[in-house]
């Protein structure tokens, strides 16, 4: 039973969900305004907002017929049986809970009740539950629109870094959205990289993402642009600091970056698509871990 909820969970999106804030508050200890509560806090909340989402993305390909005996990807709890559609509705209920309270933990740290600040965030964070939940779920799921590549960029790159900066310094540095843009395109990525394996079944589901609509060959080159745009992001950030030594030492995280998108391009079939998922979650982790440390010089 634990097995089944554990791959439920998607534990190999969960670097992504550890970047954006991993980022943020690299960002704000290299600025100065570093909270370890809030940085505790943050990763919490955040992972429980993942896997919220996975548990409802779960459910609501099952129930849309995105899951079906024709997808080529690993099969989903609901759809394989492993978990009931009702056991996991349940889920989706309980970690929307798990995420709400936590966010209010964390605004309480940060800002304090009851501040405008509060309130803003308060409606972000709402709206991070709401996205999670909308984005196969609903009458009109924004995932089968092929919006979920902007939902992804926001809320893993601009909305999570600066947001998570923003706990910390209750300030905004307009420069820290280079970095936030990299996380959010990487992250991308890893959302593309899933709708390229899914194609077929997602066609047949009527789930119109972006690789669907484009192709399989252009949304290739759509990834190539997400990666390569991520990294000039962040290359861009360290030039203006002039951290130069910095950027010789993210070759290292770009050297993963480009064996990826090696792979990808060599890749001819679901199944050899599906580990370049994994791989790109945790090069982005590395990514930010070689990128924070390095500015931080430690």
């Amino acid at each position: 039973m634990l097995k089944n909820w554990l791959e439920a969970f998607r534990l190999r999106t969960l670097p992504l969900a550890l970047s954006c804030i991993g980022m943020g508050s690299f960002l704000a200890a290299y600025y100065g305004n570093f909270s370890l509560s809030v940085c505790i806090l943050s990763l919490t909340t955040t992972l429980f907002l993942q896997i919220l989402s996975n548990l409802a993305n779960d459910y609501g390909d099952s129930v849309h017929g995105a899951d079906s005996i024709d997808r080529e990807g690993p099969q989903r709890s609901v759809q394989r049986g492993s978990i009931s559609p009702k056991a996991m509705f349940n889920s989706i209920v309980v970690f929307a809970a798990f995420s709400f309270i936590s966010g209010l933990l964390l605004l309480h740290y940060s800002v304090g009740i009851g501040s405008t600040t509060f309130y803003v965030f308060l409606g972000l964070g709402l709206a991070a539950i709401a996205a999670a939940i909308a984005y196969t779920n609903g009458k009109r799921p924004y995932g089968y629109s092929g919006l979920g590549d902007i939902s992804v960029f926001l809320f893993f790159g601009l909305l999570g870094v600066c947001g998570t900066y923003f706990l910390h310094a209750e300030s905004f540095e307009p420069l820290i959205l280079l970095p936030a843009a990299s996380c959010g395109l990487f992250a991308t990525g890893v959302l593309n990289i899933n709708n390229i394996r899914d194609i077929k079944s997602d066609k047949s589901a009527g789930k119109n993402s972006i690789p669907v609509r484009i192709g399989e060959s252009k949304a290739i080159f759509y990834h190539t642009i997400l990666i390569v745009s991520g990294c000039l992001a962040s290359i861009i950030f360290l030039l203006i600091h002039e951290e130069i030594k910095s950027i010789f030492i993210l070759i290292i995280a770009f050297v993963l970056f480009i064996i990826h998108l090696n792979k990808v391009y060599k890749a001819k079939t679901s199944i050899e698509y599906d580990p370049q998922l994994k791989f790109l979650a945790l090069s982005t982790l590395l990514f930010v871990l070689i990128f924070g440390l390095s500015i931080l010089e430690l």
